[in-house]
């Protein structure tokens, strides 16, 4: 009988640690709900409970803009995927249906970092910004070039985002 060696079973792929985290990671960030919930524990230490409703409200337009407006323009296929489509992702992650260009997970947090990111903790909202980023292209979910337009998109709305939720 052949070996069909590690991850021969479709239903259960066998996944390294850097792959789970990244997987995980890459689930935390759907719909900016890492972000809203790194933002509520912000605006709880800083006295300000209200900083996750305005940071709700930017990711709101950011996601409006990102998936609604600039996707359209774009007709970019996913890259291949590893796994079939009839066989479930690790982590609950799910198969978007939008055009790969830009990343919205890129641009949602960097839009984030930029709103939360201040003082000497600003550094390390930008390194969880592109290990979320990254995560796109370590799941097979983005090109490499989809991670940089969402980058570039996410710091331009950051800029703008920080007078919001930091007012």
């Amino acid at each position: 009988m052949p070996d069909d060696g590690p991850g021969a079973d479709a239903a259960t792929p066998e996944l390294t640690p850097v792959d789970r985290f990244f997987y995980a990671l890459s689930s935390a960030a759907d719909h900016g709900l890492l972000w809203l919930a790194l933002g509520a524990v912000r605006g709880a230490a800083e006295g300000d409970p209200a900083m996750v409703l305005r940071l709700g409200a930017v990711l709101g337009a950011e996601s409006i803009l990102t998936n609604g407006v600039v996707k359209s323009f774009f007709r970019r296929v996913r890259p291949q995927e590893h796994f079939t489509h009839d066989e479930p992702l690790p982590y609950g992650l799910h198969r978007p249906v939008t055009s790969s260009f830009p990343s919205g997970h890129a641009a949602t947090a960097f839009t984030a970092a930029g709103a939360l990111a201040r003082g000497r903790s600003a550094p390390a909202w930008y390194v969880l910004a592109g290990l979320v980023a990254y995560s796109r292209v370590h799941v097979r979910m983005h090109h490499p070039a989809d991670v940089v337009g969402g980058t570039v998109l996410g710091l331009a709305l950051g800029r703008l985002a920080r007078r919001i939720v930091r007012p």
